[in-house]
């Protein structure tokens, strides 16, 4: 069936429960290309200490001292030297070609250490799926691999043979020395070929090994969904998330209505908390808000902490409906609450002064806003 196809891009879960399982991207030839590469780059450079080297370890070696000869323990002694000897010799070779092929494995996948992969699996031992992995794309594709190296590598070969057929033939009437000297450079220039060679076969399986990683750990869309629950949770556990997310949102919102210049009333159902200030806002500022409960918490710390509280029903159910939290209000709503704002600033003065009471205003607001819209819903009900 369509939805049991894995036609879905791996989320970053089931990417990164592949890499522990140690399932990533590797190209061998990208590999083999860089070791090959980094050895033809020493012998190019230290070719003459190298050949220097071996020069010595053949003279000693075919020279022995013929009055140690009859001692038992001479060949030994002299074997072990001369191992020593050329693996001293070869150490920044061997150092270089390690590196590298560090490197080169690091390159595409990045580094994974996972006991997963060297593991005993039966399935491997099973002879059906040998030969389906043999007749799989990727079977086929090792193949074409192979066969594209043997003909790309074999004919830089046969044309470095085709090149180096005379030079080779002259180091047999060389001295020791310039023979050895010339052989490494033929051998440095044959792996630079070679290595060019499997340079071509590498960048074109580099791409199609990530090609065919990705598409390996491709999802249905029931996978898909199946992680997405057990990411997100049970509904009661995200249920109850939401609640305490909720808890957390009413908590800052009560911390903000004594910061308010005024609280516009229904007069129970509904309690809107407005804070303006001329220098830093355009326009007055709904800070809390609620109904019922919510409401009647709002009216309790307003009265607390001495905030004005005006009823205008219309009013407070238009700014409810309209303002979100936190949000300037509307434009249809300026003149009713700067009507409001100029009379809780002339109450304040006259209080303070003992100035005549000002006149409380007749606020008018258009009934349209004062109903819910559809779709909307307050957050903080």
């Amino acid at each position: 069936m369509d939805f049991q196809e894995r036609t879905e891009q791996a989320t970053p879960k089931r990417q990164e429960e592949a890499r522990r399982r140690g399932q990533v991207a590797r190209s061998r030839e990208l590999n083999i290309a860089a070791v090959l590469l980094a050895g033809a780059g020493v012998i190019s450079v230290s070719r003459a200490q190298l050949g220097s080297a071996l020069e010595d370890l053949m003279r000693r070696g075919l020279t022995p001292d013929p009055r140690l000869l009859d001692q038992p323990g001479t060949m030994t002694a002299a074997l072990a030297s001369a191992s020593i000897d050329t693996l001293l010799a070869f150490t920044p070779l061997l150092v270089v070609l390690a590196l590298a092929a560090v490197g080169g494995a690091l390159a595409v996948g990045g580094w994974v250490f996972s006991t997963e992969q060297v593991a005993p699996r039966w399935s491997r031992l099973d002879p059906v799926q040998g030969i389906k992995r043999i007749f799989s794309l990727r079977g086929l594709v090792e193949v074409a691999k192979a066969l594209a190296k043997g003909l790309v590598i074999g004919g830089f070969a046969l044309g470095c043979m085709a090149w180096a057929r005379g030079p080779v033939l002259a180091l047999g009437v060389e001295p020791l020395g310039a023979a050895m000297n010339d052989a490494g450079y033929l051998v440095a220039v044959t792996l630079v070929a070679c290595s060019f060679g499997m340079l071509v076969v590498a960048l074109a399986d580099a791409p199609f090994q990530l090609w065919s990683h990705h598409r390996e750990l491709r999802m249905t869309r029931q996978e898909i969904r199946e992680e997405l629950k057990e990411t997100e949770g049970r509904p009661e556990v995200r249920s109850r998330i939401r609640a305490l997310q909720q808890q957390l949102a009413s908590r800052r919102m009560m911390k903000a209505v004594p910061t308010a210049d005024v609280i516009i009333t229904n007069p129970t159902h509904f309690a809107v908390a407005l804070r303006y200030d001329e220098k830093r806002m355009r326009a007055p500022v709904v800070v809390a808000k609620g109904v019922d409960h919510v409401a009647a918490r709002i009216r309790e710390l307003a009265s607390q902490h001495r905030v004005a509280l005006f009823e205008a029903p219309l009013l407070a159910r238009a700014l409810y409906w309209t303002t979100n939290l936190n949000q300037e209000i509307p434009g249809p709503l300026y003149v009713a609450v700067a009507q409001v704002l100029t009379y809780v600033y002339r109450l304040r003065a006259a209080v303070q002064t003992g100035a005549a009471w000002p006149e409380r205003p007749a606020v008018q607001v258009d009934a349209s806003l004062a109903r819910p819209r559809r779709g909307r819903r307050d957050l903080q009900a």
